[in-house]
């Protein structure tokens, strides 16, 4: 139930607050002084679509706050658990702000909210309904979701059950059609993976190979260089009557003599035998190296073989042998896996027909229990059409069965029919009912389902037009019973509907400072009269219509104690 609502900036609105109570509660006013503006700015606080147009001119941003107190339906307090929305007050208190940059910012106590969860717990509180919902009800295609609205407590475990298999036959037939779509695209993808497998695996990478290659290629295409380097070095060590490393030798031995004689010397000697020493196995790894050169042209050309289906790899598959490895080790699953897609074709086709069959026969169950179910709704919506004199309507549900048309719904096509007179044959309801009929058969539809959804808050939004005399009496006192079971709050231009409201605001349009501001007031039982007299007879109000006004008051106090009865 909505118990507070503020609105600041919003459209013609400059600041206001109104507090709501339970029982039905009208907002009457000139057209145009925004009464749909703040129903507008309700649909906004359960998750209604913002826009930038909303801001009052030369604000730069509007807000609306919104209490209410928090519903009983155990969907809606596990929702906000799970969303861990604090309600040990058992009140909700929501936010929604919008700036002229189009940035919107929800809270529910305190807990910033995106408009999508706002919308999941707005289902909960408020069911706001005007014009859309008539061009609802003229569309067929709404039907069936309206049929299984009403009959929720009967069709809701089958019908999970079926959406649940449902749900596996369009995974499992959309695999079978990609495979059987794309078989050729699957037939060249496998002879690819199977060459690119085959290709890395005669290659037989290994990790830093490359490297050690063009190391060694280096070293043959530099044999000359090498072999005359290694030459003269050993020349210069060892070569000639006294060779580099005999004098080294001469002047090691000439130092050992003195060494004792001064620690300097010693240190002398020990260096030169150290460089000795040192120059000897150096002199020996360089004629093991001059023995072992060998130009080989064949190990060159091998390398350079070699180092090109690198190259080649590289450019296919990754610029490191690391790279490459990794790409095979993907490409090896993927095989694995188109393979045998490949070779379970035959056992998806038979597991998806398996479960078509299976969603068949739910599908099956569940028209069954919606032809019970709408029976129930036609004898229901056909009482509370006699209630608002359409008394010779016949109204039919019709169910046509498409089994091999499955949907997230089952196979059935639903569609209302009527007949609104006697005599008259049954037609699609969409193209012959006038606009006070349908605002009368939806209004009986809200009548049914309000009983059933449990919603805490209604909003009629002007459903009484194109009604008058004692059908807007109907619907006055079948918004009214509405109300006995859910918060109902009405924009109404007809006297006989405000005339059976609990509580009553008049909403009206001024102009201060050259601009125009929306202001809301409750009206005493005295105002009541002078509004409904206004409404029964527009700017001439005489001393008869006044008299018809209270009348009308009064009629409505012995209606409702009627209904209480």
């Amino acid at each position: 139930m909505l118990q507070e609502l503020s609105i600041q900036n919003f459209a013609i609105i400059s600041s206001l607050s109104v507090s709501f109570q339970q029982g039905m509660t009208v907002l009457t006013g000139e057209t145009g002084a925004g009464k749909s503006i703040i129903i507008d700015a309700v649909g906004l606080l359960v998750g209604g679509r913002g826009s930038v147009d909303f801001i009052r001119e030369g604000a730069n941003k509007c807000i609306i706050e919104g209490q209410f107190l928090l519903p009983k339906q155990t969907e809606c307090l596990d929702l906000l658990e799970k969303l861990e929305i604090d309600t040990s007050d058992q009140m909700l208190v929501i936010h929604r702000s919008i700036d002229k940059n189009g940035k919107n910012v929800c809270r529910v106590n305190n807990s910033l909210v995106n408009i999508g969860t706002l919308k999941q717990i707005g289902v909960y509180l408020i069911d706001i309904h005007g014009q859309h919902e008539h061009q609802e009800l003229l569309n067929p295609e709404s039907h069936l979701n309206l049929l299984d609205t009403y009959g929720t407590l009967k069709l809701a475990s089958l019908k999970k059950e079926y959406q649940d298999v449902y749900v596996k036959y369009v995974e499992s037939h959309k695999k079978v059609s990609h495979l059987k779509n794309n078989e050729q695209a699957f037939a060249q993808r496998l002879d690819m993976l199977h060459y690119q497998c085959e290709e890395i695996e005669a290659a037989e990478l290994q990790v830093g190979e490359e490297a050690a290659l063009v190391e060694e290629r280096h070293r043959l295409l530099n044999f000359q260089k090498i072999a005359d380097a290694l030459g003269k070095s050993y020349a210069a060590l060892q070569e000639g009557e006294l060779s580099g490393i005999d004098r080294i030798g001469v002047a090691m031995n000439e130092m050992l003599d003195i060494e004792s004689l001064d620690l300097e010397f010693k240190a002398i000697s020990e260096l030169l035998q150290t460089s000795y020493y040192q120059l000897m196995e150096a002199s020996s790894q360089i004629s093991g190296s001059l023995e072992n050169m060998e130009m080989d042209q064949e190990r060159l050309e091998d390398i350079e073989g070699r180092l090109d289906l690198l190259r080649q790899l590289k450019r296919k598959y990754g610029h490191t042998e690391e790279d490459i490895l990794a790409y095979y080790e993907k490409i090896t699953e993927e095989l694995a896996v188109v393979q045998s897609d490949e070779s379970h074709l035959d056992e998806l086709e038979q597991e998806c027909q398996l479960l078509f069959a299976q969603a068949k026969e739910l599908a099956r169950k569940l028209s069954d229990k919606r032809q019970e179910v709408a029976r129930e709704l036609e004898k229901e919506l056909m009482k509370q059409l006699q209630e608002l004199y359409m008394e010779k309507t016949v109204i039919q549900v019709q169910l046509k069965a498409q089994p091999d048309k499955l949907t997230d719904s089952g196979f059935d096509k639903v569609e209302f029919f009527i007949s609104t007179n006697l005599g008259e044959s049954l037609k699609p309801l969409a193209k012959i009912v006038s606009g006070g009929e349908l605002s009368r058969i939806m209004l009986g539809m809200k009548t049914i389902f309000s009983k059933k959804q449990g919603v805490t808050s209604i909003i009629f939004d002007e459903v009484d037009t194109g009604v008058s005399g004692r059908v807007a009496q109907g619907i006055a006192n079948k918004i009214y019973r509405i109300s006995k079971n859910s918060q109902v709050l009405c924009i109404t231009h007809l006297p006989q509907v405000a005339a059976m409201a609990d509580t009553q605001y008049y909403i009206a349009k001024q102009v201060e400072k050259n601009r125009t501001i929306t202001q809301v007031s409750q009206l005493t039982k005295e105002e009541r009269i002078q509004e409904l007299s206004r409404m029964l007879a527009g700017e001439q109000i005489t001393h008869l219509t006044q008299e018809h006004a209270e009348e009308l008051l009064q009629l409505a106090d012995a209606e409702k104690k009627k209904e209480e009865a």
